[in-house]
């Protein structure tokens, strides 16, 4: 679903033709060797960068949590804190802007709700996802988009309890299984309130051409500055010549 399955043009190396393949010469099975070779090759790398990309996330959350913050604390006790000092109050304000009371509650943790998950395309009603998802096999695809097409994701979702610092949209694109993108987008810092927050992804393409149509499947992940994941879906979707009739 996301804009670098572009670059899926590596993992048309894994494919093969039987029938070619019965009519090689030896110099033709050098070739073909040496092309599933790189295409293995290019496999482990991805593996390896995805791995890279889990420790580094992982190591930024270790390191943030050895740091002496201090004892933490409700919103709702900052809140009420030094409240008879005007200076602090009106600091307290401009910091946290409009924070409404009614969605702070007594607990020291921020909650995160999704509510909805939509997919916009020029021209064409949103395509609200399912939540929770219920794709998971390559017979149930989540959704389908035309090839070439302009799109861009909606994120719905409410934040309550306490502010909630950082908060990061991942998503990890395999077809055939080589990874063709990883898209990490920092969402930011959100206080709690009864309105939900609908956030809005940059525009994107799907490619086009006959060997990016086919099944994907995808991993998108919602987590905060410290590590507490509040979405991790896994999911296929399609990419094909024409929009669904249905």
């Amino acid at each position: 679903m996301s804009a670098a399955v572009r670059a899926f043009s590596a993992s048309t190396q894994e494919i093969s033709f039987s029938n070619e393949m019965e009519n090689l010469g030896p110099d033709d099975h050098k070739i073909k060797a040496s092309a599933a070779a790189a295409a293995g090759e290019e496999a482990e790398k991805d593996h390896e960068e995805d791995n890279a990309a889990e420790e580094d996330d992982f190591k930024l959350q270790s390191d943030h949590k050895e740091l002496d913050l201090g004892p933490q604390v409700s919103l709702k006790e900052q809140l009420e804190k030094d409240k008879d000092d005007d200076s602090l109050r009106r600091w307290k304000e401009q910091l946290l802007g409009s924070v409404d009371m009614s969605s702070v509650g007594e607990s020291k943790e921020p909650e995160v709700k999704i509510l909805s998950l939509s997919i916009s395309c020029p021209g064409r009603p949103d395509l609200v996802l399912p939540y929770p998802f219920i794709s998971n096999s390559k017979s149930s695809s989540l959704f389908t988009l035309k090839e070439g097409s302009r799109y861009h994701l909606k994120l719905c979702f409410i934040v309550s309890n306490n502010l909630v610092s950082g908060l990061k949209y991942t998503n990890t694109v395999w077809k055939t299984g080589v990874r063709v993108d990883r898209t990490k987008v920092m969402l930011g810092t959100f206080s709690p309130q009864k309105e939900p927050y609908t956030y809005e992804l940059e525009e994107e393409n799907t490619p086009s051409g006959i060997f990016v149509r086919g099944s994907y499947s995808a991993r998108t992940k919602i987590v905060d500055d410290d590590g507490k994941c509040y979405l991790d879906v896994s999911y296929y979707f399609e990419i094909q010549k024409r929009w669904p009739s249905s």
